[in-house]
């Protein structure tokens, strides 16, 4: 599996070139591809050359120890780092996807169960933000649609990294396996018996599309502007600002209320119809290749759960890996590394077991 890496050095060391010169910068478009790929590749780069490194200290120890037995604990430690190396190496060799790379788009939807499941999804949003935060990413709200009691009915927010991640650190290859249903259990603030009440929310993950991604055709769109509204119906704007965009050829629509100015809304509308534009054709593409995809339910039924938030027991269950732990308190306040981590170990081993396979 290691041989290939010969030809990323070679490639690293042309992209540091090509990134020297000082007309590279004058294209944008070119340079954002140019640094993308510059970043994976150093990632490789260095782990290979800390792993041919660990790879001569070990040697050089197991013949110090063949002199000296007390040498046999630094062989072992050296040993163990060696394998960290390999392992890590080994995962950054495994093809990703290019999408990974990008920001995402997150929108959060209530769905059954009334208010309950309202004040659910803004616990949702509220999570992926402080997750977000712990990260040093920056969250945009794009559009949200607040509840009566303080929950909301559905929001869309922008998850954005700062600089160019390292592979796999991007906000949309952490996030994307997000997508899908969440049930909770819990005590419902609008319950006076103590019982227990079961509701879903829906989350949905895109990785965010700039323009040179997707081509749109304005004679594909039909706009429409409407008043904004708040919780109950309530109006919360008297002009018409709120911006509803339909993408005829595949009937995807998408609205935008939360800017007081019309064009803001329609720019905010079109990120996301951008976004998810993007998303189906790379469906379209994977079909086959992706379980992760196929979890992204569209759907916000509680049969087709991905996740539980257990709040008697304080657990949360991830049904697709069988993670379960009991923090679900530290879980909701951003600490959901470990959950997500899961996920991505779970799809990193099915794409290495499918790469050895290919080359066995």
């Amino acid at each position: 599996m290691f041989e290939a890496i010969a030809g990323l050095v070679d490639e690293h060391g042309e992209l540091e070139r090509q990134l020297a010169e000082p007309d590279v910068f004058s294209d944008l478009d070119r340079s954002r591809r140019l640094n993308q790929r510059y970043a994976a590749l150093t990632a490789v780069v260095r782990t290979y050359a800390d792993w041919r490194s660990a790879l001569g200290d070990l040697e050089a120890a197991r013949e110090l120890a063949d002199e000296d037995s007390s040498f046999g604990i630094e062989v072992e430690r050296l040993d163990i780092h060696r394998a960290q190396l390999e392992e890590r190496l080994r995962r950054l060799l495994v093809p990703r996807d290019e999408i990974d790379a990008k920001d995402a788009i997150v929108e959060v939807k209530a769905g059954e169960g009334g208010e309950e499941s309202a004040l659910f999804a803004a616990d949702l949003l509220r999570m992926y933000s402080r997750y977000a935060e712990r990260r040093g990413w920056k969250v945009e709200l794009l559009d949200e649609t607040p509840s009566d009691l303080g929950g909301v009915k559905s929001a869309t927010v922008a998850v954005k990294a700062k600089g160019t991640p390292e592979p796999g650190e991007a906000p949309f290859a952490q996030l994307k396996f997000e997508g899908g249903v969440h049930r909770v259990q819990r005590v419902p603030v609008t319950e006076s018996q103590g019982r227990i009440h079961t509701s879903a929310a829906g989350v949905l993950v895109m990785p965010e599309a700039e323009q040179i991604d997707v081509t749109l055709d304005d004679n594909d769109l039909r706009i429409d502007v409407f008043r904004s509204s708040g919780p109950g119906g309530q109006s919360v704007n008297t002009t018409d600002s709120a911006v509803r965009i339909t993408h005829v050829p595949t009937g995807i629509v998408v609205s935008c209320q939360n800017e007081k100015s019309q064009l803001q809304n329609r720019e905010q509308a079109m990120r996301v119809l951008r976004s998810r534009l993007l998303q189906r054709a790379q469906d379209e593409r994977d079909a086959e290749a992706s379980d992760a995809r196929r979890s992204q339910i569209r759907t916000v039924d509680r049969s087709e759960r991905i996740r539980t938030y257990n709040f008697p027991e304080n657990r949360i269950t991830d049904h697709r890996v069988r993670f379960k732990a009991h923090n679900l308190d530290q879980v909701l306040d951003g600490d959901l590394g470990a959950v997500i981590e899961a996920c991505i170990d779970a799809d990193l081993a099915d794409r290495l077991a499918a790469v050895e396979s290919a080359g066995s």
